[in-house]
This record gives structure tokens, C-alpha cells and sequence, in this order.
């Protein structure tokens, strides 16, 4: 999944004290209750919409033939929101300095609104409505993503600032796991359920809008432009009398802050140049950027954005139980995102990583393994079967000259427009291979098979991949799917720390962008060895963390620059200096503009 830059920020338990304090206040709380009940339904549909195509893929594909027989299609369907998203990140980077953080967020709503709207009223075996409509949506995600948690932590008071930001995240998280939940809820073989899905993503960000009107500008950027009053008139509403005067000295220093860091930098190209040509932080880059690259290759956006796919592949035909099935991994990834979330701070970043790696590479070399096996045992094709079908038999078959040693798997591998038909309900009968059309489902029920099956052949051990593949979620998430977020806030100098947050979060959308647009394609060209190129990446990732990721956790910045200078992989698990030393570089004021890794 894509996931917003800044989001997975891990809160202090103090903080969400305060925060539930506010909430069950009934007097002066208003405006920041409000404020944060904006942001959370913002948020919630920002990650329905990035999880939207999970489930109406496989809509789309059962009632477009035309989609269905090609997979670059259907990878364009669902990477196109990526593309969009890494685009509508470069907009966003520039629109929120130059008009403001709320007309950006409103901006996006607005984009995302449209893209659904195209989604809804675009007929399914029309690509390029469908193509144009998410990259509408993925622009609007983009340009989110680069805005609204920066437009938090500028807004709302530090005693539930990280809190704010922590409960963005999850609702994201919520957001994405609500989207395939109503796409099994209301699973139909009726097109007008696919339009359904889309108008509910769309009529939210609506509304969100409406509300965003209401909601006042960052404070930090109105006084950036000269607009002090305003600025203080904000904080005013947003913070409590004896808090006034802590908030407008933390914002002055933000604001000095940011003004001294940006003198050297001038714009983006030279921020990059200046942050590449300084040494300790290219090797920071090395780090940051090829922990986000691997979190991406070993293929967890291809399980995510096509769990009820590769459930087919496990010999599950029905799109309906692969979409109940493939809940299991999405819930699994929030639920562990969360405790990730809760325990990384007491457990070192790197062994969290390796621990993690070591599952992926297991679970990715049994998924390969149960797959190839299903396929060594599929039912064979029957020639007298497939004859009863007619000017319904799979054309590849038809014009085959010897079928004797065809099965499942050569019926399906011959063409994507074959389909094999089978009565599951005795996985020791033979069946019939045939045509994908508008109708084949129908013509099979028709003669007496139960199951259709188009992705892959049927099993007698199904559970047996998904439990590898539930297997690797848990893995994944406990370490790869949250850590090199943490690692990459830790590692940067305060004034390279923007850009170079950005360039690591281009790196994984980009990466995730390739996993997606090539899934299909790999499986279609592999098959189950797809799952092995994964382990391989895995492996090499693993690899990379041991001798170039440095363990950040419980190391002050300069602690860190010590360790990314000595290169050397016995200096990655460097103890934390002396406390006599450690004091002598605690910020004498709470607001310091200086960033300390003591956790």
C-alpha cells in the first residue's frame, strides 16, 4: 500500500492522554474537536480510495472479458493511482508553500472527487475513463500526502500533535481495510456495484471539502508570508490561554528554523545537490533510500493490491471467497502496522528488520513451493468434456494438435482467454477447457461444473499457500512495514531532513509503482518461481541491512553521523555514548529545533 509520507509517527502514551482529555471535554474544545474530526475523515477516505481497486478489480475483471484476457491492463488499473501519486507528490511539495496548506488539501479533495466521479460514470470495458479516473485519484492522494500531516503538525498544540498525526495514520490504515470489506459486503455479478464503489469513495472527499472551508490556514505558513496577526489569531482558537505563549515561541523557532536551513538550499535542485555533496548524508541516503526501495521489492504491494488474486492462484474460483480470504491479509497488515507502531520503540530498528526479512524470504519460498506443487497435481483436461462446450472451447485448444497431456495449468497457461471448468466438488474428475467470454461462467454452470476457475487450478490443499501468505504479512509487518519509516526520521541532519525524507519516499512509490505494473506479467511468464524472484530481493535486502544499516535506536544525531562515517558493520550496533556526554548535547529549551533519537 502507499503509504503517506509522515503518517506512521508513533505518539507517546502522554500525548493520546491529552488527546482523549479534549475529546471528552464539553466546554472550550470545540474548535480542535472539530479540527481533529476533519482530519480523521480525511484521512479515512484517503485510505479507502488507495484501497479501492483491491476489490473491484476482480468486478472488473469477471465482467470484461476484454480486461480480463490482458494482465497489462490490469496492472494499469491498479498502478495508475501509484503513477499519479508520485506526480501529484512534486505538485504538492510546491503548491503547499506557494497557496497555502488548507487550499492544497482542498485541492486534492477536489482531484479525488473528479477521479471518482470519471470512475462512476465510466462503462467497465471502457479502459481509458477507468485509467484517466485513477490517476485523477492517485494526483489527489499525492498531493495529500505531501500536505496534510505537515498541515497537522503546524496547526494542532504540541501537547497532541503527535497524537493527531499518529490517529492520520491509522485511520489510512482503517480507511483502506473499510474499502475491501464493503467489496466483499456487497459483491454482485451486477456492474452497478462496481459504480456503487466507487461514487461511496468519491462522495466523502465532497464533504470533506465542505468542512475543510471551515478550518483555518497553518499558522507556520501565515506567518512565513508576513501574516503574523492571523498566525497568532489562529493559535488563539486552537490552544488553551496558558499554552498561547509556549505555541507562538515554537512557532518563531520553527519559522527561524526553517528560514536559516533554506538560505544555502535555495530551490529543490539545489536542496538535492546540497544534501548529495555533503558526505555523511549521502551515506544517510544510501540507507534511508535502500531500506525503502527493498521494503517494496520484496512484493508487498503485489500481495496487497492482489491478495484475492493470488488466493485464486491457491485454487479458491470464487471471486467472493477470495475477497473474504484476502481480508484476512489486509486486516492482519493493519492489525500489525499498529503493534509495529506501539513496540518499535523499545526494540532496536535493524534486528527488527532482519527478524522480519528472515520470515518474508521463508514464507515467499514456501509460497513458491505450495503453488508449484498445486500446479504438479491439477486435474487434467478432458477432451470429451471440452467438446460439449462447442464453439465455447478454448481456440488454443482447439487448433492444438496433441491435448492428450493437457491440464489445468496448460489449459491456463495456453491463452488469458482460457478458462477451466470444473466440478469441484470431486477434485479427482477431469474437466474442460474453454473460452473466457461475457457468458462462460453461465455456459459452465450450465453443464453441470460448479467452479469456473481463471487465475489458478484447483487444489486439495488451498489453505496451505494462504497460511504462507498470512504468514507473510505478520512478517512483514512486524518489522519491514513500519521500521524504515522510523529509520529514515532518525538518520538525516535536521536541515538535509526534508528533502532527503522526500527523495526515500519517491524511491518507495517508485519501487511500488514497478512491483504492481509487473505482477502479472511475472506470474504469467514464471508462475509460481514469481514468488522467488521476491525471496531473491528479500535476500539481498537482508543482506543490505546487516552491513549497511546502521541501529539508530537509542542514538542522539551525532551518534549517528559517528556511525554512517566509520562504514563499517561492527560500528552499525554502536552503543549509545556516555550520559555525561550524551547530557552535554540535550537542548536546554522544549521547543529546540533540534531533533534527539532518545527512544
Amino acid at each position: 500500500m502507499m503509504v503517506v509520507q509522515d503518517a506512521l509517527y508513533i505518539a507517546s502514551r502522554e500525548e493520546f492522554k491529552d488527546l482523549f482529555h479534549i475529546i471528552e471535554k464539553k466546554d472550550d474544545s470545540y474548535v480542535i474537536k472539530h479540527f481533529m474530526y476533519v482530519i480523521i475523515t480525511g484521512a479515512f477516505s484517503c485510505g479507502h480510495n488507495m484501497g479501492l481497486m483491491i476489490g473491484t478489480l476482480l468486478y472488473i475483471r469477471d465482467q470484461a472479458p476484454e480486461i480480463h484476457k490482458k494482465t497489462s491492463l490490469q496492472e494499469a488499473i491498479v498502478s495508475m493511482s501509484v503513477a499519479g501519486a508520485i506526480l501529484g507528490a512534486v505538485l504538492g511539495g510546491s503548491m503547499k508553500d506557494k497557496f497555502g496548506r488548507k487550499r492544497t488539501i482542498m485541492a486534492s479533495d477536489i482531484l479525488i472527487f473528479f477521479g471518482t466521479l470519471l470512475l462512476v460514470c465510466a462503462p467497465v470495458p471502457w479502459l481509458w475513463p477507468i485509467v484517466v479516473g485513477r490517476i485523477l485519484v492517485g494526483l489527489g492522494l499525492g498531493i495529500a500526502s505531501m500536505t496534510v500531516s505537515l498541515y497537522i503538525s503546524e496547526t494542532s498544540p504540541v501537547r497532541i500533535r503527535g497524537a493527531l498525526v499518529s490517529l492520520y495514520g491509522l485511520a489510512i490504515i482503517g480507511g483502506q481495510f473499510f474499502a475491501e470489506v464493503l467489496a466483499y459486503l456487497i459483491y454482485s455479478d451486477n456492474m452497478v456495484v462496481v459504480h456503487c464503489l466507487f461514487g461511496v469513495a468519491g462522495i466523502p472527499m465532497m464533504y470533506h471539502f465542505l468542512w475543510m472551508l471551515g478550518q483555518p490556514e497553518s499558522p507556520v505558513w501565515l506567518y512565513r508570508k508576513g501574516r503574523e496577526e492571523e498566525a497568532i489569531n489562529v493559535l488563539k482558537g486552537l490552544c488553551l490561554a496558558e499554552e498561547l505563549d509556549v505555541e507562538i515561541d515554537a512557532l518563531k523557532l520553527s519559522v527561524k528554523a526553517a528560514g536559516e536551513s533554506s538560505i544555502d538550499a535555495g530551490n529543490i535542485v539545489a536542496k538535492v545537490k546540497d544534501a548529495w555533496d555533503t558526505p555523511v548524508v549521502r551515506k544517510g541516503l544510501a540507507v534511508g533510500i535502500g531500506v525503502q526501495i527493498f521494503q517494496q521489492l520484496v512484493g508487498i504491494n503485489a500481495v496487497m493490491h492482489y491478495g484475492p488474486t493470488i488466493v485464486q492462484f491457491a485454487g479458491i474460483a470464487s471471486s467472493s471467497k477470495a475477497l473474504a480470504l484476502s481480508l484476512i491479509t489486509s486486516g492482519l497488515n493493519a492489525v500489525g502496522t499498529i503493534t509495529c507502531m506501539s513496540i518499535a520503540h523499545k526494540y532496536g530498528r535493524k534486528k527488527m528488520m532482519i527478524i522480519s526479512m528472515i520470515g518474508i524470504i521463508s514464507c515467499l519460498g514456501g509460497l513458491s513451493v505450495a503453488f508449484k506443487i498445486s500446479d504438479a497435481h491439477a486435474p487434467i483436461v478432458n477432451r470429451f468434456e471440452t467438446a460439449r462446450f462447442g464453439n465455447g472451447t478454448c481456440p488454443v485448444y482447439l487448433t492444438t494438435p496433441n491435448t492428450a497431456s493437457w491440464d489445468c495449468r496448460l489449459c491456463l497457461d495456453a491463452s488469458s482467454g482460457c478458462a477451466f471448468c470444473f466440478d469441484s466438488t470431486n477434485l479427482y474428475h477431469a474437466g474442460a477447457c474453454i473460452a473466457i467470454d461475457s457468458t462462460s461462467k453461465a455456459v459452465c454452470h450450465s453443464q453441470g461444473k460448479s467452479e469456473l476457475f481463471t487465475q489458478g487450478c484447483p487444489s486439495n490443499a488451498p489453505m496451505v499457500a494462504i497460511i504462507f501468505l498470512v504468514l507473510f504479512i505478520i512478517s512483514y509487518s512486524f518489522g519491514m512495514g513500519t521500521v524504515p519509516w522510523i529509520v529514515n526520521s532518525e538518520i538525516y541532519p535536521l536541515q538535509h531532513r526534508g528533502i532527503c525524507q522526500g527523495m526515500a519516499t519517491m524511491a518507495n512509490w517508485i519501487s511500488s509503482l514497478i512491483v504492481i505494473q509487473t505482477f502479472l506479467t511475472l506470474t504469467k511468464a514464471f508462475g509460481p518461481r514469481t514468488f522467488l524472484i521476491y525471496a531473491g530481493f528479500s535476500t539481498m535486502g537482508m543482506l543490505y541491512i546487516v552491513w549497511i544499516v546502521p541501529e539508530t535506536k537509542g542514538l542522539l544525531l551525532e551518534e549517528v553521523e559517528e556511525v554512517l562515517e566509520a562504514g563499517n558493520m561492527f560500528h552499525s550496533w554502536k552503543k549509545p555514548w556516555p550520559l555525561e556526554e550524551r547530557a552535554k548535547l540535550l537542548p536546554s529549551k522544549p521547543y529546540s529545533n533540534r531533533l534527539l533519537q532518545l527512544s
